[in-house]
């Protein structure tokens, strides 16, 4: 494939910034016809699926045998963990609040980077990581206030925690494995986890088959993960994953709006002002000097 143009980077970032925004509000609105786990598992299943039967032409690039330990760790982290405890979050509170604290992902990032990986840390990330932590104490202590569950916030800490460590992770090994089929994999051995989770815990009887709840699915699993995950695979082989990057504070801005304006979800002036300060903060952790480049991440949904 070839290098994409400036238009086409910008309608692929576009389209990317949208539907991982957008997933959210849907993942929220389908908990009303599944069980939360189950559905986690059934979305990260087909995506995978889709994203293997992507990958296939380059199936040498696989290599289970020798990979599998690090498929099965990534998958653990950013899918069973990430996604299980996401979408069980969803159903103690507001998406656009809820990915508001989710994504003071970036600014754990920061510091683990800084811990484990040897990355810098300036003055200008400190000061992010400084108002990423007061943002979500604001968060916190105001949805407390104003009735947010207790467990839905440390729901979505749990969250952001484990994705955090699932990119290290894959930071760590991504130079030894195909980036295409590490996170295809790892999305089937993810899956599988949360089949085993919802399986024990909740009942596939439970799940309305209704042409609304397999609409958001569909959506989700093609569009938010398989497409998705595609187009960001696309963005990076033209060495957009910087700018991908520095695009990501846009994500739980826009699933705000989403929720409020497809779910009439209420945002108070003090989470408001909470949700601000998240985004400054992924803001300025997320700002790279001239020169400086970035590996890219994992999932960003």
């Amino acid at each position: 494939m070839g290098s994409l143009s400036k238009r086409q980077t910008a309608l692929y970032l576009t389209f990317l910034i949208m539907v991982w925004a957008i997933n959210w509000p849907l993942s929220k609105l389908a908990l009303a016809y599944t069980p939360p786990v189950l559905f986690a598992a059934i979305r990260t299943f087909f995506g995978g699926i889709l994203l293997v039967l992507f990958a296939l032409p380059n199936y040498r690039k696989l290599k289970l045998r020798r990979n599998w330990p690090t498929y099965l760790i990534a998958g653990i982290l950013n899918i069973t963990l990430y996604y299980g405890l996401q979408t069980v979050g969803l159903g103690y509170m507001p998406a656009g609040i809820f990915s508001a604290i989710v994504f003071l992902q970036p600014v754990l990032l920061g510091i683990c980077s800084w811990l484990w990986l040897g990355e810098s840390m300036s003055l200008l990330k400190m000061a992010g990581l400084l108002l990423g932590f007061c943002g979500v104490g604001v968060i916190s202590a105001g949805g407390i206030s104003e009735g947010l569950s207790v467990i839905g916030i440390l729901l979505a800490l749990a969250s952001a925690v484990s994705w955090c460590l699932g990119t290290v992770f894959i930071k760590k090994t991504g130079d030894s494995v195909d980036i295409i089929w590490m996170t295809a994999v790892q999305l089937l051995f993810g899956s599988l986890f949360l089949f085993i989770w919802g399986g024990s815990t909740e009942s596939f009887a439970a799940i309305d088959w209704n042409p609304a709840f397999i609409g958001d699915l569909l959506f989700i699993s093609v569009f938010v993960i398989a497409i998705g995950w595609f187009v960001f695979f696309r963005l990076v082989q033209s060495g957009e994953a910087s700018k991908v990057g520095s695009f990501t504070f846009l994500i739980p801005l826009l699933a705000l709006c989403f929720s409020a304006l497809f779910m009439h979800e209420q945002v108070s002036l003090r989470l408001g002002l909470g949700m601000v300060l998240v985004l400054a903060s992924i803001l300025l952790v997320n700002v790279r000097l001239k020169g400086r480049t970035r590996k890219p991440d994992t999932p960003l949904s």
